[in-house]
């Protein structure tokens, strides 16, 4: 009895001492990784000229022919870290094969009067553009909330500058302060400043990490000051208002475009759902369009044409503030 006892207690023990050592092993590289990528922002080559105010999309065109196939590598790249998730390149590749190769199965089973290779590459195609897609979607999430904190955040910056604080310590505070996405942002910010990176190379790369027009403002205003001199917290605070006023504005945009995007919703949802309706009550109303050549063609073209309805409405909608 007494033998059960201790070989119990030493099996929990060992699995007690195991847990713990794994948690400080996981907890250790994280932080290993932190400082590695912080290291390698500061390690970097410095360019020759930094134009903050340029536009990343020109700069995207220019690199892609410059560099070719090496650009899209690189722009997939930054697009996984923009997105905030823990995927890399080979995740994201791993996953479009794998998701290709499920919709071109699931497509070669599909009922239709076609080539299976065709319906396999359609259905591939479709399917392998989802973890694309998903991707796409966290990134721009991530960067609306962004914006959405830029403005409490320069104004923390231009509050704390104003009681007296320095600009490294006032970044450090909204790092601090400031939750997740921008809030690390701002403490990578800092900590480039802390080990030793010039003010335009650690600005040029906040740009790069968050890559929204009114960071480049920030940061045009930063490197503005410290050349020309100014209160740089009535910057940030006047910088802050007009955020305000512009997010103040999308609101009114979006509300009066809400009629237009509604339309363009239930023109779309309606036949696929008069479709589905009567495949449910009479599906011989509906065989023709399956079994009949010219009606293959109609229900692709019907299709074709939908999608391109919805997309014009969505375009004409779609005003930018």
């Amino acid at each position: 009895m007494i033998a059960l006892v201790v070989i119990t207690f030493l099996v929990v023990l060992g699995a007690l001492m195991l847990a713990i050592s794994s948690g400080l092993r996981f907890f250790e590289s994280q932080r290993r990784r932190q400082l590695v990528s912080v290291l390698k922002t500061v390690t970097e080559a410095e360019e020759t000229h930094v134009d903050l105010l340029r536009d990343p999309d020109q700069r995207r065109k220019e690199n892609d022919q410059e560099f070719g196939l090496k650009s899209v590598f690189e722009s997939l790249t930054r697009m996984l870290t923009e997105s905030g998730t823990e995927w890399n390149l080979s995740r994201l590749v791993m996953s479009t094969l794998i998701t290709f190769a499920i919709g071109a199965t699931l497509a070669t089973l599909v009922p239709f009067e076609s080539p299976a290779v065709l319906r396999g590459l359609v259905g591939g195609c479709l399917a392998g553009c989802l973890p694309f897609m998903f991707v796409k979607n966290k990134r721009q999430k991530r960067l609306d909330e962004m914006e959405a904190q830029l403005p409490d955040a320069l104004d923390f910056l231009a509050r704390s500058m104003r009681a007296g604080h320095a600009f490294t310590i006032s970044l450090e505070m909204v790092g601090d302060e400031i939750h997740e996405p921008l809030g690390p942002e701002f403490k990578a910010l800092f900590n480039e400043q802390n080990l030793g990176a010039s003010l335009d190379r650690s600005l040029a790369n906040f740009g790069k990490r968050v890559p929204l027009a009114d960071v480049r403002f920030f940061s045009s205003s930063v490197l503005l000051q410290r050349q020309t001199g100014g209160n740089l917290g009535e910057v940030l605070g006047r910088l802050s208002h007009i955020i305000r006023e512009r997010f103040r504005l999308k609101g009114q945009v979006k509300a009066t475009s809400a009629h237009g995007r509604l339309t363009a919703t239930i023109l779309t949802v309606l036949p696929i759902a008069t479709v589905g309706g009567l495949a449910l009550t009479s599906p011989s109303y509906l065989k023709p369009l399956v079994d009949d050549p010219i009606g293959r063609k109609l229900v692709v073209a019907g299709c074709t044409c939908l999608g391109l309805g919805n997309y014009c409405i969505r375009r004409i909608v779609r005003i930018k503030v």
